[in-house]
């Protein structure tokens, strides 16, 4: 059996939901096609979704198409909630980018087909919305090769423009063989020669669209109906099916993670080696936990029914990973680029707003991060207080929604504020004895902190033998050492660093003639987890650190008749242009904001611009707070290993031995 895992993307509000419909009613799947407005349709089934008719989970359906089963997957389109997209994208075999024909080219579909084209996903183009007023055609795909940088394929022609009536008339053979000719040298070579065989250009065309070289472009409307068949014919003859060896060793990814009626995990996994059975044993994630699949699902002609196996290509719903994780690897992992959007960079505190839930939230939270590693917790035991990480303010009515839908929560969130990072300004050393001055620990630590590049992680390294004490000792040290550098001098991480340890001793295992081991003459990993967060301090606060603060690159189009009124808002959200240029009446800003007020950016924009301000950020970079800026503190969440007395207490219950 042939599979086509097929992605359906674009930007908020361009209907790709209302296409999926379209393509299941088309495919005989479902009956009635259901609406966006109404609520009714069948993969945003989140309350939230249907309250707001935008979708914020992935959802799978599948349908048949000419002999091959098309697993469609509907992805959010809304920038708050890019990370689903990103899991999306590494179990896609091919994807339908979906652009509006009245709104054109936006932010988010920019941010996507860089992806695509980053990735050589194969993808279609659908101009959408043709029927409404304002719709243009040739326009759009016009500005999708400029600002897309793309390789555009118009399939047809578009008539009838912003009418009921409004018509796809595909081609037999495409026209663009310059297109098409700068990617085939025996192409090129007949366009040259002025004789160009229709068998020739088809042929390129399906080889290049799976490439990801070019890309075919269809237009219609979803809600009537228009080009939707033209669509589906492309899909079929142009976007490459599934591979992969059903007898190889298994490897597959997880997606998605939802909870089924009894509260228990269900994996959503894309397969791409192997076979997976039922009662399986199988390693997965990056710690090589290993679980039992209890049942398999497989997803066919519009629903997902019970198998005892799935294959090579095919996505599954799998019961019985109790610890799986939305982007753990099953079995085999493979080669990948790693997150292809940047983590978020806000925050938020997270309250009940009954005090007598406190406890419940905290378990609610983390119950949702576990399903969840993009989902960020930082819990505050001595405030009892939680923080979520976000990308925007939607996120916000997501988390509220499911902690009310699924857990019975009501909760408020506190304002949101930027996920700085500190980076060392020096190199600083400290060292303490075992038992010299006012050191309890029977634990001697010393450590060097040195800055490191940009993106170099944290790095521990060893000056002194690793023979000189138990490996567990060292083991204790540095993974301490990575804990306390969540934590920098002003409360944030420091991601970037060398941390050496110069200096090491322990007390070996002591005991009495005929009694047991006595802890007060012998080390324990305990003393060296004690011990170093005080060293680790200590080398911080002499080594010096700066707080930096996300920025994000932005790119706006404006009415250039708006720029005089823009570039003071600009100034005061401390936004710098780096370029401007007008094209015609439209001027175009590229430039940097702190991520903090980007929100208020989005908020000024319609005011500014009459409506007509284009807004696309995204995160570019850390930068040093202002010298002249009050430096952002964050409220620590350890025992305060810079206040040697408190920590001392905290940790001991004395302040010295």
């Amino acid at each position: 059996m042939h599979l086509l895992n097929l992605g359906i993307l674009a930007h908020v509000d361009a209907g790709k939901t209302s296409l999926t419909e379209r393509l299941l009613h088309s495919a005989g799947v479902i009956d009635e096609i259901g609406s966006v407005d109404a609520g009714s349709t069948r993969t945003d089934t989140l309350a939230l979704e249907r309250q707001r008719g935008i979708t914020i989970k992935s959802a799978v359906v599948s349908f048949p198409l000419d002999g091959v089963t098309v697993n469609l997957i509907d992805t959010p389109g809304h920038p708050d909630f890019i990370a689903e997209v990103e899991r999306v994208l590494g179990v896609l075999d091919g994807a339908v980018l979906v652009v509006s024909a009245v709104e054109g080219v936006q932010a988010q579909t920019r941010v996507l087909m860089r992806t695509l084209r980053r990735l050589r996903i194969p993808t279609l183009l659908f101009v959408n919305k043709i029927d409404r007023r304002g719709a243009a055609y040739e326009d759009v795909l016009r500005a999708a090769a400029e600002r897309l940088s793309a390789a555009v394929v118009p399939m047809g022609t578009a008539t009838g423009l912003g009418t009921p009536g409004a018509r796809f008339t595909p081609r037999p053979v495409p026209a663009a063989l310059d297109v098409l000719a700068d990617h085939d040298d025996d192409l090129l070579a007949a366009y040259v020669d002025g004789r160009v065989p229709d068998a020739l250009v088809r042929a390129a065309l399906a080889e290049q669209t799976r490439q990801g070289l070019v890309h075919p472009a269809y237009a219609g409307s979803a809600i009537t109906g228009a080009g939707v068949d033209a669509l589906i014919d492309g899909i079929g003859r142009l976007l490459p099916t599934a591979g992969g060896d059903p007898d190889g060793p298994v490897s597959g990814t997880v997606f998605k993670v939802e909870r089924g009626p009894a509260g228990e995990k269900v994996a959503y996994a894309r397969l791409f080696s192997g076979t997976l059975r039922t009662r399986d044993r199988i390693r997965f994630g990056a710690r090589g936990r290993e679980g039992r699949v209890t049942a398999v699902h497989v997803f066919e002609d519009g629903t997902d029914v019970r198998r005892d196996a799935v294959g090579a290509g095919r996505i599954a719903r799998l019961w019985g990973l109790g610890e799986v994780r939305i982007g753990d690897w099953l079995g085999v992992p493979r080669t990948t680029d790693g997150h292809l959007f940047a983590p978020p960079t806000l925050e938020t505190v997270v309250e009940p707003v009954r005090p007598a839930d406190r406890r419940a939230l905290h378990l609610a939270l983390t119950q949702l991060a576990e399903q969840d590693p993009l989902i960020g917790l930082r819990h505050d035991e001595v405030r009892q207080e939680t923080s979520v990480s976000l990308y925007g303010e939607v996120q916000k009515e997501v988390v509220q929604a499911t902690l009310a839908d699924d857990y019975g929560l009501d909760v408020a969130f506190r304002e949101t504020t930027p996920l700085c990072v500190e980076r060392l300004t020096g190199t600083g050393a400290a060292v303490e004895f075992i038992k010299k001055d006012d050191n309890p620990f029977i634990a001697t630590v010393g450590l060097r902190v040195d800055p490191a590049p940009v993106g170099a992680g944290t790095q521990f390294r060893l000056e002194v033998e690793l023979g000189s004490m138990p490996y567990a000792f060292f083991k204790a040290v540095e993974d301490t050492v990575r804990e306390t550098l969540g934590q920098g001098l002003y409360g944030w991480r420091i991601p970037d660093c060398t941390v050496t340890m110069t200096h090491s001793g322990y007390w070996p295992r002591q005991s009495h003639a005929h009694q047991g081991f006595d802890k007060s003459m012998s080390s324990t990993g305990a003393d060296f987890r004690g011990l170093t967060p005080l060293v680790l301090a200590e080398a911080l606060r002499r080594a010096g650190t700066r707080v930096h603060e996300p920025m994000h690159r932005f790119r706006l189009e404006a009415p250039a008749d708006t720029l005089g009124a823009l570039l003071p808002v600009l100034s005061a959200l401390r936004a710098v242009p780096r370029t401007t240029e007008t094209r015609g009446a439209l001027c175009v800003l590229d430039g940097v904001v702190p991520a903090a007020l980007v929100h208020a950016l989005e908020q000024r924009l319609p005011g500014l611009t009459r409506g007509e301000g284009e807004l696309e950020s995204a995160f570019d970079h850390y930068a040093p707070v202002d010298r002249g800026a009050a430096v952002p503190r964050r409220p620590r969440t350890d025992h305060n290993p810079l206040n040697r007395k408190e920590y001392l207490l905290n940790l001991t219950g004395r302040t010295a031995s």
